[in-house]
């Protein structure tokens, strides 16, 4: 029998720790290399692992697409934000001038003289007319020579230093402006209580003209590595791209905190987009529009894109394969911000899309704006009646483009909207002063259902229950768009929470419930902390 062979060929021998070993009884040189060419194994038997293996690897190819496509309407977004800027608002700050003119004259005392949206709009205005006036005392070539006279190393610290600072002041700076916006609209029983909008307003204008000095820096520091002889600065700073690989893909990320570095990366993409604009306008004017010049750029500013889009698509390749995240993902996270666009739209917004923006991506166009505006100002001579007439149809031209671009992308959303099901969200009212009291109170003690696929369950916060039949009814999931965008735990899978308590029954301790992707407004530095 097989036995009695495996017998006659083989010997056990016991060790001194009682482990029986089966050594051959015909060991030699030839029969080990016989072995080892001949030797088979079966991938059949672990079929699972291989699986995922390959599933890996074809979420990994679907990577660079996938987050292409959610760059491009992200920046399409940001784009739509940016002009804005120049477009339509400077129309509606006349419009609500001509209208703070017109009412008194027309004795419609019971009216209000602004809405909140025009008041917005005039504090908009003012702040850009006033940091554009103080932009004018900064000269911007002793800023270019003060920089362009240190050395490659210290130029390379200033710019690290100053894209975390580009990043606090985002952080705080919509802050400051919605403060503003609050304070200036909010109703009022004195009169006396308007005195309140004067320091924020002189906190904004502060913030706007610092943040806009700050992206001057930038832009003169990135001017000087495009002028340098050797480029050993600008390849400096592109491979300090490259560094940002090593500080995100070795940490853990979920859904939602992969959203938000997604929504920094499409910024931080839009802006350098920005400064590689202003940085050719300045050299051109330089060499007097030559375009043989521009050809000249051509190749550095190619390169600084290619490096930016290369490191975005190897981290974010590497992120979700490390924390098994699907490439499905970005078509949420376009749902997500498609469901912005769609819900400003409405007659019942509660806040101006390029708001929204800001707070989602951390991008505020008013400082890039204002920069390009001054940049444009003093490298373009107006003279003539013919540049006037230029200027009109460029400025016409951008209004077909702002028009057009917007149109696209609200059929665009709600193709989006329409495909992840969440037309009903739409429908709801928008949160109340009381309400978000109320629920920032049910907040601390209102259970989290986990279903057994380890989603949680839970609806929307767009309109609040106001009562506690309403509460429990919020928990149980009401349609799939209820639980759609709502990033689960691995690790919470086989935790239980008590439905009358909101205690685990491990520890006991109080847990926060998770945030769906469309409550989740605050712009957090590395994307890897949600509050």
């Amino acid at each position: 029998s097989d036995s009695t062979l495996l017998h006659q060929n083989h010997k056990f021998v016991c060790n001194d720790f009682g482990n029986v070993f089966c050594v051959s009884a015909d060991l030699s040189l030839f029969r080990f290399i016989t072995t080892e060419l001949t030797r088979g194994y079966f991938l059949e038997h672990n079929e699972a692992k291989y699986t995922e293996r390959r599933e890996k690897v074809y979420t990994c190819l679907r990577i660079p697409k996938e987050l292409e496509k959610l760059m491009t309407f992200g920046f399409f977004l940001c784009l739509d934000t940016f002009l804005y800027v120049f477009t339509l608002l400077p129309l509606r700050v006349i419009l609500a001038l001509l209208r703070l003119v017109t009412v008194p004259c027309c004795g419609l005392s019971g009216s209000r003289l602004l809405q909140p949206a025009q008041v917005c709009d005039v504090l908009k205005g003012f702040i850009m007319v006033l940091c554009y006036s103080m932009m004018g005392y900064v000269d911007y070539a002793m800023m270019y020579h003060l920089i362009r006279g240190q050395s490659v190393i210290k130029l390379y610290i200033i710019y690290n230093m100053l894209e975390v600072a580009d990043r606090l002041f985002s952080s705080f700076g919509q802050d400051i402006l919605d403060a503003l916006y609050w304070t200036a609209t909010e109703p009022k029983e004195k009169k006396r209580a308007h005195i309140g909008v004067i320091p924020h307003f002189l906190m904004a204008v502060l913030y706007v003209f610092l943040h806009a000095i700050l992206i001057m820096v930038q832009a003169t520091t990135l001017n000087v590595a495009f002028n340098s002889h050797n480029k050993s600065l600008l390849t400096i700073m592109m491979s300090n791209n490259f560094v940002e690989i090593k500080g995100s893909v070795f940490k853990k990320f979920e859904k939602n905190n992969l959203f938000q570095m997604s929504n920094s990366d499409i910024k931080e993409r839009f802006t350098n987009y920005i400064l590689l604009l202003i940085v050719c306008l300045r050299n051109m004017e330089q060499f007097s529009w030559n375009p043989d010049h521009f050809w000249v750029l051509f190749p550095d500013v190619v390169m600084v894109i290619a490096s930016e889009v290369a490191v975005d698509v190897v981290k974010h390749a590497f992120i979700t394969k490390f924390n098994d995240i699907s490439a499905d993902v970005y078509g949420e996270y376009r749902a997500s911000l498609a469901f912005d666009l769609v819900s400003s739209r409405q007659k019942n917004a509660y806040t101006d899309y390029s708001d929204s923006v800001s707070r989602r991506m951390g991008f505020i166009p008013l400082p890039l704006a204002l920069l390009l505006i001054r940049v444009v100002t003093s490298s373009v001579k107006i003279q003539g009646s013919l540049s006037f007439m230029c200027v009109l149809l460029f400025y016409l031209g951008m209004i077909t483009l702002k028009v057009l671009n917007s149109i696209v992308l609200l059929g665009t959303s709600c193709t989006f909207v329409k495909e992840a099901n969440m037309e009903e969200k739409l429908f709801e009212p928008p949160p109340s002063a009381a309400s978000s009291r109320a629920n920032s109170r049910a907040n601390r003690t209102k259970h989290v259902h986990i279903s057994p696929q380890g989603s949680l369950a839970h609806c929307s916060h767009v309109s609040q229950p106001t009562n506690m039949a309403d509460i429990t009814s919020t928990v149980l999931p009401k349609s799939d768009s209820d639980t759609f965008l709502t990033t689960p735990d691995g690790d919470d899978d086989d935790k239980i929470i008590n439905a009358d308590t909101g205690l685990e029954e491990e520890g006991l301790k109080q847990r926060t419930p998770k945030k769906d992707l469309l409550e989740i407004d605050r712009f957090t530095i590395c994307g890897n902390r949600i509050d």
